[in-house]
């Protein structure tokens, strides 16, 4: 039986981010399953048209993908979502994946990043191996955020770092709950003085780039210092670390396991 992976992911318009970070998954995850290939798909419309219009570069949306598999041959799909958490865009993959199902032998899905107990804690860990804090210094996590109700899994996470013993990290996000408001709050609280800002996203394009570390009075970086605080940026996505990558890889696993 032919076999494949379909890796799917929001997308970047970011070439080097992307390469380092949902291409490095997308490498580790080949490596994990070298008989089957790996196809890469982006949920994205308008990343897919800038790609496509901008810079000539055709990646597939989820249809394509599946449709180049059936194609190919391939009976067996593994798909794994490089999303963080089980919202819009999750939701999203499952319904175009849906009526194709039937095409192949066998489809099963693996879980976006945090999606146990288990997720937050490995989460954590990977995230503070790779921070590279300061002495005194406190991380605060740009999250993406949504209007989706699993928006809960970013003030989980920041209890998480709590209960791990972390209590020099601050999550919040761009787009949902906590807002930077929040965050400078709960700095403010904590005495903060110095701090490592970093994105909690897959990929360290746009959000990064401009809402969390430009210099545009409405970025994180310059309202924090306009708060006061000393402000260091960390600009790596998710991706980029080994323990992540890993979290997909088990992810992929599991699904493997699901009993047909």
């Amino acid at each position: 039986m032919k076999k494949a992976i379909l890796a799917v992911s929001f997308g970047t318009s970011y070439l080097d981010t992307l390469e380092r970070t949902i291409g490095a998954i997308e490498r580790e995850v080949q490596e994990a399953f070298p008989d089957r290939k790996v196809y890469r798909a982006f949920t994205s419309g308008m990343v897919l048209r800038k790609l496509r219009e901008e810079m000539g570069i055709h990646i597939m949306d989820v249809e394509e993908a599946v449709l180049a598999m059936e194609r190919d041959g391939v009976e067996e799909v593994f798909v794994q979502p490089t999303h963080i958490i089980n919202g819009y865009e999750y939701e999203k993959m499952k319904t175009m994946l849906q009526p194709y199902r039937a095409r192949f032998v066998r489809m099963e899905m693996g879980m976006p990043l945090l999606s146990s107990v288990e997720d937050y804690s490995e989460a954590v860990r990977a995230v503070m191996k790779e921070a590279g804090l300061e002495k005194n210094e406190t991380l605060v996590l740009m999250g993406h955020g949504t209007e989706h109700h699993t928006n809960a899994a970013y003030p989980a996470l920041d209890y998480m770092f709590w209960a791990e013993g972390f209590r020099n990290v601050v999550v919040g996000t761009v787009e949902g709950f906590p807002k930077i408001r929040d965050v400078i709050r709960k700095l403010k609280e904590q005495k903060a003085e110095k701090l490592l800002l970093m994105p909690f996203m897959i990929v360290a394009g746009d959000h990064a780039r401009n809402d969390m570390a430009g210099e545009e009075e409405g970025s994180w970086k310059s309202m924090l210092e306009k708060a006061g605080f000393q402000v260091r940026i960390c600009m790596k996505g998710l991706g980029e670390m080994d323990g992540i990558r890993r979290m997909f890889v088990r992810h992929l696993s599991e699904a493997e396991e699901k009993k047909r």
